[in-house]
């Protein structure tokens, strides 16, 4: 009986700490895990006699490193390096030495934490350790390198300081990455054209290719990026339809309407059959150049291919039509996508309602509002600035006040542009005090106040003959540490 108790009293030690780590991994997926709350049950598990396996150690950090932020832990990965120094303050007897699985996740959580000096540090300190060194760890602190802006010296260590038989091309797409995020494609270029010389586990992959092609657009070098892309498949890398797509996106922003249809001519030629978001890509070039033959045309291809316009897709179309005044036409592609199945969202609610802004149609507003509500689509900024927008131009400041109060019931925060437009009304409808009230409030919830907004409320008093309260406020402006340039956000129509 006595052999079995010191058994017994293990089992139920580790069972201890076992619980203790299954109440971490609950936390963490609930998303409850508050940061003490981790320390305290770390700490807990730390103290338990007999320790919890490096391997359990293992995927607890790994869990909370892929762990996306949450109210509860912002910084997921910057409470692994806490929790890991945590157990390095622990002694040698709490714990369970530290493999090179447990460093390559602590270097990663460094380069996600944006502490890549940290990353430098604890691979220092992997070495002293004589662990032998992967893959997988060498990415992890080329990432922190570039971070850092010392792509050389990352490049130095992949070429001269990995083993021969470690840098892959995931090590090197590091690389061309870094070389390609500060603008010197080139350099990236160049690596690439020596991975290809290397051959074997060092080939560039269609994401290495990828990646400089997407350097060298961002940088306008729009040419090298298509013979990039050709050489690309001279060497016999097959594009998917992820590349083929982001290509054909990267020039039809750069308005080389005939390169992406060459590209997309290939697409399919080489049997890759091009999607929606494809189409959307093209879809959107024409639009911008006001080529709606264009659009029609592909609308048209699309369905005969058996793709079916998505609502990204249709709200762009809208968005042309509302734009030139073509609002009926854009009424019915809103409503065929319901037909269609497909459930029309914020963004083309917004559009519609810009549309009939446009054109006067506060009835179909107010339909289409309806209908909002009936779909549980929840307005947003944009859609109230359209709503209170169009009745203050049409003098309709109640019904606009009541779609401002509504707002506010919403939690939706006004901006800059939403009490704009309700002050220049009451201003030019002569309703000063009204106006003063707004941009009092404005002050008071905090929302900036600019030169506009300023020359507006003077404006209206210099026009409605109160000189003195439009010098007062001049005074006020030039004390105020105020924006002198008109703000443009996304709340504005």
């Amino acid at each position: 009986m006595s052999r079995l108790q010191p058994r017994y009293f293990s089992s139920s030690v580790s069972s201890r700490a076992n619980e203790l780590l299954s109440e971490f991994h609950h936390h963490l997926g609930s998303g409850t895990l508050w940061p003490e709350l981790a320390r305290q049950l770390f700490d807990q598990m730390l103290r338990q006699p007999v320790p919890v396996s490096v391997r359990a150690l293992n995927g607890l950090f790994a869990a909370l490193a892929r762990a996306p932020p949450s109210t509860a832990c912002t910084n997921a990965p910057a409470l692994v390096i806490d929790l890991f120094n945590r157990m390095a303050q622990a002694g040698r007897r709490q714990v369970t030495a530290p493999t090179i699985y447990t460093y390559s996740i602590l270097i990663e959580c460094c380069h996600r934490a944006c502490r890549p000096d940290l990353g430098l540090a604890f691979f220092g300190r992997l070495l002293q350790t004589g662990i032998t060194t992967d893959v997988i760890t060498y990415s992890s602190l080329l990432k922190c390198l570039c971070d850092m802006k010392r792509t050389e010296e990352a490049l130095g260590v992949l070429l001269h300081r990995m083993p021969n038989d470690l840098p892959n091309v995931i090590s090197y797409s590091v690389i061309l990455k870094s070389f390609c995020d500060s603008g010197r494609s080139q350099l990236a270029l160049d690596l690439l054209r020596m991975m290809a010389e290397k051959g074997s586990d060092h080939s560039p992959s269609v994401v290495s290719y990828s990646v400089v092609i997407d350097g060298f657009f961002k940088e306008g070098e729009i040419s090298k990026a298509c013979d990039l892309f050709h050489e690309m498949m001279q060497q016999g890398v097959v594009p998917d339809v992820v590349m083929y797509t982001s290509i054909i996106n990267a020039l039809c922003k750069a308005r080389a309407m005939d390169k992406a249809e060459v590209v997309l001519r290939s697409m399919v030629h080489n049997g890759v059959q091009p999607d929606a978001v494809t189409y959307t890509s093209l879809i959107q070039g024409y639009s911008t150049l006001g080529q709606l033959k264009e659009v029609a045309r592909l609308l048209k291809v699309m369905r005969s291919q058996g793709v079916m316009p998505d609502v990204v897709t249709c709200t762009l179309v809208m968005d042309y039509l509302c734009k030139h005044g073509r609002t009926k036409e854009a009424q019915e592609i809103f409503y065929s996508m319901a037909v269609n199945g497909q459930k029309p969202d914020i963004v083309a609610y917004c559009t519609m309602l810009y549309g009939y802004s446009i054109e006067g149609s506060l009835v179909d507003m107010i339909d289409l509002c309806e209908l909002m509500a009936r779909d549980g689509v929840v307005p947003n900024l944009r859609c109230f600035n359209i709503l209170i927008n169009a009745y203050a131009k049409h003098g309709m400041m109640d019904v606009a006040l009541l779609f401002f109060e509504d707002m506010l019931k919403q939690g939706v925060k006004p901006n800059e542009f939403t009490y704009l437009t309700v002050i220049s009304a009451f201003c030019k409808m002569g309703r000063m005090d009204d106006a003063m009230e707004k941009f009092r409030e404005m002050i008071d919830m905090g929302v900036p106040v600019d030169t506009e907004v300023y020359m507006c409320m003077i404006e209206g008093y210099l026009n409605h003959g109160d000189s003195v309260k439009a010098k007062e406020l001049i005074t006020e402006m030039k004390n105020t540490d105020i924006r002198h340039k008109p703000w443009k956000g996304n709340g504005r129509t």
